[in-house]
């Protein structure tokens, strides 16, 4: 039943104003709505989306919590810096980045960045 359903990412965001220049600035998206003006719904390619909304509790989480699929990770980066985004550098069993972008094994190229709100974003290699 789920297996054919929309997904949605839900994302927390502790200042929606901010977390909105950045997504908008940073990232080039827009929010196709608001609701209530404390929530952000955001589309992407196929029918695929993520909500922001408004807590405290953003930043929390130390993993990754929203990952896009791209073709061409490094054309990414680049594009992405010149925008002011900020990627991660990791150096940890199994997962070491240079120049912002990790080689994994048996799962293509990967790079991290955080949000405006403490969120961990990714970027990675579709698979073939």
């Amino acid at each position: 039943m789920l297996k054919d359903m929309e997904l949605m990412a839900v994302l927390p965001a502790k200042d929606i104003d901010r977390a909105k220049e950045f997504y908008r600035d940073k990232l080039g998206l827009e929010p196709a709505q608001t609701i209530e003006n404390e929530n952000l719904i955001y589309r992407c390619g196929k029918g695929t989306g993520f909500l922001l909304y408004r807590t405290d509790n953003a930043g929390s989480a130390k993993n990754t919590q929203m990952a896009w699929g791209v073709q061409d990770v490094e054309k990414e980066v680049e594009e992405l810096r010149a925008r002011g985004v900020v990627f991660e550098d990791y150096d940890m069993p199994g997962l070491k980045t240079e120049n912002g972008i990790a080689t994994m094994e048996g799962m293509g190229k990967g790079a991290w960045f955080v949000d405006s709100e403490g969120n961990i974003l990714n970027i990675s290699s579709l698979p073939a």
